[in-house]
């Protein structure tokens, strides 16, 4: 496919090199535009300005919607102010809005100045909506018919009206005000009686989502009621608008790097790895490395506190590393499992009691793993060395209570304060990985050393 793909790119490079404009037509004709625009997205800027002069208003906008956001801004820089409008005029309403928030506000005008009054008007509606809200990402090419009309009146509307919509897989039913009385699914329509009325089609069983909701929200929305398309309405049940699953798939890939990239203890980047300024990646990590350094800092802290513990039995630094790793790698599972539990609604904030309860018996089970491994490791270790002393068995002791009591304060932490940050308004993801690990290291430190002043004293400590 590959191979084909680059095939085809280099007889397009060939006729746009010759500015066969006719040969180029007959080329791009048997495709879709949905098919062959990501093949096309790949050349070179310089050559799809010129095919953005020869080929169609749809390929085109089919085309500029697979573009990273740099080379939309390049390409309509090469392309006169009429060819620049029609081309922005000829995008879907939600890719435009999504395109022009990014820009520059004095660039956005100038562009927003080319559209026409209604497909002005419509943008500026749209970017009037909070970031990330569903008013951002809605269409306005949708189908409404209306309950009086038979089957046959609905089709012959949808044949004449649906063209150039979004999609037609549903079809919303509304009253003269524009209110929304119910969606249903054209297969009902194709599979009625011609003169049966929209009324017995509906079932009234429904799903809206407002401008104003989050697109997280959506998305859950979307993954509870398994449509291809969810209604937009206003405070007044008019219906303005529809979200699609094409742009809920965007949303999904979205919000899980955004998820990623901040548990892996960065901030969430604005754009792709590959094209991200360097300064500003740097920018975006150094912040967080930066409070986990800090953080860090007080394990120096807290081991200067027991200072005169070390001094009298050394043993207990060599497992320092292995002790405060064991409590964060556990608390970076239990972080992770809860924070992506969360983001899928596999539970509410309200169940916080059972969350805690399930990490505090799968703390105690992984901990009691660990802590008889690390036991059995440091007593059979002993029969063959003696750098653990006569003692060995208070260390293996100590290692292994300090193990369970650890992995299980690294649990409980983990599984925590993902749902803490939610109750308090912040992103759970900001909880990350790293960040709870830093948490469970000092921590850590004080159960290890504790115990171990509990179960050394009258020996070595």
């Amino acid at each position: 496919m590959t191979a084909l793909n680059n095939s085809f790119k280099t007889e397009i490079s060939t006729l746009l090199a010759n500015k066969d404009f006719a040969a180029l037509k007959v080329k791009l004709t048997p495709w879709l535009a949905a098919d062959v625009a990501p093949i096309l997205s790949e050349l070179p800027i310089e050559e799809l300005a010129v095919l953005f002069r020869g080929c169609s208003k749809e390929l085109s906008a089919a085309v500029f919607s697979y573009l990273e956001h740099n080379a939309k801004h390049k390409l309509l820089k090469t392309l006169t102010q009429a060819q620049a409008a029609a081309l922005l005029n000829e995008l879907p309403a939600d890719d435009r809005t999504s395109f022009l928030h990014v820009l520059p506000l004095d660039v956005a005008m100038q562009l927003i100045c080319l559209l026409t009054p209604e497909e002005r008007k419509i943008t500026q509606d749209l970017l009037a909506y909070p970031e990330h809200s569903v008013g951002r990402m809605m269409t306005l090419d949708f189908v409404a018919v209306h309950a009086d009309w038979s089957v046959r009146e609905s089709l012959d509307y949808i044949r004449t009206h649906g063209f150039d919509r979004e999609t037609l897989n549903m079809v919303y039913v509304t009253d003269e005000g524009g209110h929304l009385i119910d969606d249903i699914r054209v297969r009902r329509f194709l599979l009625a009686e011609p003169e049966t009325k929209v009324s017995a089609l509906m079932d009234g069983n429904y799903a809206t989502l407002t401008p104003t909701d989050d697109r997280e929200k959506a998305l859950q929305v979307f993954r509870k009621y398994d449509r291809v398309a969810l209604p937009v309405t206003n405070t007044e049940s008019q219906l303005i608008g529809i979200v699609t699953a094409d742009d809920m798939l965007d949303v999904a890939s979205e919000e899980a790097t955004e998820d990623i990239q901040k548990l892996g203890g960065s901030e969430a980047l604005d754009e792709p790895y590959t094209t991200i300024a360097l300064t500003k990646m740097v920018k975006k990590r150094a912040g967080w490395l930066v409070v986990l350094f800090l953080g860090e800092m007080l394990t120096a802290t807290a081991m200067s506190y027991f200072e005169d513990e070390i001094a009298k039995a050394v043993v207990l630094a060599l497992f320092v590393p292995l002790i405060i790793s064991s409590g964060g790698n556990a608390g970076s599972q239990a972080a992770t499992l809860v924070i992506r539990a969360l983001a899928l609604g596999e539970f509410r904030l309200r169940d916080w009691w059972r969350i805690m309860r399930r990490e505090f018996a799968a703390g105690l089970m992984l901990g009691g793993i660990l802590g008889v491994i690390g036991f059995l490791r440091i007593v059979i270790w002993a029969q063959f060395s003696g750098i653990y002393g006569e003692h060995y068995l208070l260390v293996a002791e100590t290692v292994g209570a300090s193990l369970v009591g650890i992995v299980l304060w690294g649990s409980l932490m983990g599984s925590m304060l993902p749902l803490i940050l939610k109750k308090l308004g912040f992103d759970p993801a900001t909880s990350s990985a790293p960040f709870v690990a830093t948490l469970v290291d000092v921590t850590g430190l004080i159960i290890y050393f504790s115990l171990a002043f509990l179960i050394m004293r009258g020996t070595l400590l």
